[in-house]
């Protein structure tokens, strides 16, 4: 009996299935533009998030160069500076810690500034021992900075801090808060495509009333009529999701020619990446998804007034 009622259920499905692609494909351009716009709004982010993407690979792993020196006060004592260096490499977040002495800033700078002469006519050295630290790659990020700023600008022995490569880190909060704008639009544009798969199945419920009341008068329940109309909102989410991943692939390998000349221009082999195999399922996924919404709220809404008029 269990092996007959699934048996009946797999039918049930199968039926709606069939029916949903052969409307489908009885209405091609009606099915390609409904298609297309949806597909235009998955794209937009998806393509978008992979630029930032680019961009961080195109400008490397600039990690390295972001570091933080501490400028400590004239009277700190040479043991008391290798203290702090010591819990300093001992602090999360840390990669490398470098001490500076005052002797040897001022030998560097006698090397760099050519002024050599005039710096014999000091009778002390102005220049402060410095701490030098570099953060990991993990704690590079400008939230990661500030915190090893703070924590080194918390000691008493340090007169100021000064992070170097400051573009660095707004940079990257700059690519940070382009992917919160994304992760917004993708919210909008995911409620574009519910929206737009509303309506056009709303539509095709308003086409098909008089069928529909037949239907629920020969006893179809509002689930078994819904059913069919599920069914075609998920498979233009999936139409949707797969003509947005060509989109952005089309888009990628059409720029890749010009974007390999810039950076042959600057001495660079960067070749841009498009969407890989995860970034077409997750398309895919986020279309059927948002496309089997689309539907459910529109069959929900409008079929429950559809009732067949008593004789």
């Amino acid at each position: 009996m269990s092996g007959f009622g699934a048996s009946a259920w797999s039918s049930r499905h199968a039926h709606a299935l069939l029916s949903s692609m052969g409307r489908l494909a009885r209405h091609p351009l009606a099915t390609l533009l409904t298609v297309l716009v949806m597909a235009l709004a998955l794209a937009l982010p998806l393509g978008l998030d992979g630029l930032v993407s680019n961009v961080r690979t195109a400008t490397g792993d600039f990690s390295g160069a972001i570091g933080l020196s501490a400028y400590l006060h004239l009277d700190v004592q040479e043991e008391r500076i290798q203290q702090l260096a010591r819990s300093a490499r001992e602090h999360a977040g840390v990669g490398r810690v470098e001490v500076i002495s005052a002797a040897a800033a001022l030998e560097q700078f006698r090397k760099d500034s050519g002024f050599g002469a005039a710096l014999d006519a000091l009778t002390s050295n102005p220049l402060p021992p410095v701490i030098s630290v570099t953060p990991t790659a993990e704690a590079s990020s400008p939230a990661g900075v500030e915190t090893l700023r703070r924590y080194l600008a918390a000691w008493p022995e340090v007169e100021s801090v000064q992070v170097d490569g400051d573009w660095v880190v707004r940079f990257n909060a700059i690519l940070d808060e382009l992917r919160d704008v994304l992760l917004l639009a993708a919210v909008l544009l995911g409620a574009g495509v519910v929206a737009v798969v509303g309506n056009t199945i709303r539509l095709e419920i308003d086409n098909r009333r008089a069928e529909i009341e037949v239907t629920k008068l020969v006893g179809g329940t509002n689930a078994f009529v819904r059913r069919p109309f599920l069914y075609a909102g998920t498979l233009y989410g999936l139409l949707a999701g797969m003509m947005a991943w060509l989109i952005v692939l089309g888009a990628t390998l059409s720029l890749q020619p010009a974007t390999t000349r810039l950076a042959l221009a600057y001495g660079s082999h960067f070749v841009l990446n498009g969407p890989d195999v995860r970034e077409a399922e997750l398309a895919l996924a986020v279309g059927t998804v948002l496309g089997w919404i689309g539907a459910w709220l529109a069959a929900a809404r409008h079929l429950a007034r559809i009732e067949p008029e008593s004789a």
